[in-house]
């Protein structure tokens, strides 16, 4: 699936087996809390179309790769805080880090020790970026621009309500648990589809990159698949945000548990 270790931890805690029923998972209707499946970021339109442009990055050049981070994370900036204030959202800018070595534990939770990661907090609203040898060995293609697109999206997720909302609804299985972590990371592949669609074509990009940015998604590894989705979910989702380059067509809450598998 993904090449790199992304995990947000505003979702972690939906992965404890608490609660009863209501509100809960049930197989006739899998998620009815209303900041998920009818949140007002669903009726707000396409995203305004705008441009960005990709700063140059080099093969195991770090500094370039972060000032393309952080340039990227500046066109989500401008796109989204128009289009939240527009729909009379709330919008605020997240945080972002570049640390050589992420800590042991972070924002509570203990972290992979890969080369390169990226960690969403929502308690703090902080993107964390951990550039090495793994992203730098290729990031002249789409994957980089991906992963930021990607991780910007549980900053979304929480300005508008829905990360809070997953935090209350109850998994009775581990396996209704892993389904909700799905829900909310396939819900990311689709926004960050419906960005990229809003700020195409980028300069020096052509339909064969995006077509070959989803032919990256390979391999099912079972400890990804059940937290991301099967290769062919998660290439439907950003497929489908990239059609319609809006946020409405991103509502893997009221999916069927089929389409989120």
């Amino acid at each position: 699936m993904r090449k790199f270790p992304i995990m947000a931890l505003t979702v972690a805690s939906m992965l404890s087996l608490t609660g009863t029923a209501t509100a809960a998972t049930t197989a006739a209707n899998p998620v009815k809390h209303p900041k998920l499946i009818a949140n007002p970021l669903y009726e707000a339109g396409a995203l305004p179309a705008t441009t960005c442009d990709e700063p140059p990055v080099k093969r195991n050049n770090r500094k370039l790769a972060r000032a393309y981070i952080d340039a990227i994370v500046a066109c989500l900036d401008t796109t989204w805080e128009q289009h939240l204030t527009a729909a009379g959202l709330p919008f605020s800018k997240p945080k972002v880090r570049h640390v050589d070595k992420i800590p042991k534990t972070y924002c509570g939770m203990k972290t992979d020790q890969e080369d390169s990661t990226t960690y969403y907090c929502d308690r703090t609203n902080t993107l964390i970026f951990q550039v090495g040898k793994t992203w730098l060995n290729d990031p002249s293609d789409m994957w980089l621009l991906s992963t930021v697109t990607y991780m910007y999206g549980y900053h979304v997720q929480k300005l508008v309500g829905i990360a809070d909302a997953l935090d209350v609804v109850p998994a009775r299985t581990k396996a209704a648990g892993w389904e909700l972590g799905r829900r909310g990371n396939l819900q990311n592949e689709c926004l960050s589809g419906a960005f990229i669609k809003s700020v195409w074509p980028l300069k020096g990009r052509t339909t064969k990159d995006w077509t070959y940015l989803q032919s990256m998604q390979e391999g099912d590894a079972p400890g990804e698949a059940r937290w991301y989705g099967k290769t062919a979910t998660v290439v439907a989702w950003a497929k489908r945000g990239f059609a319609t380059g809006d946020p409405g067509s991103c509502n893997t809450w009221a999916a069927p548990s089929s389409k989120v598998a």
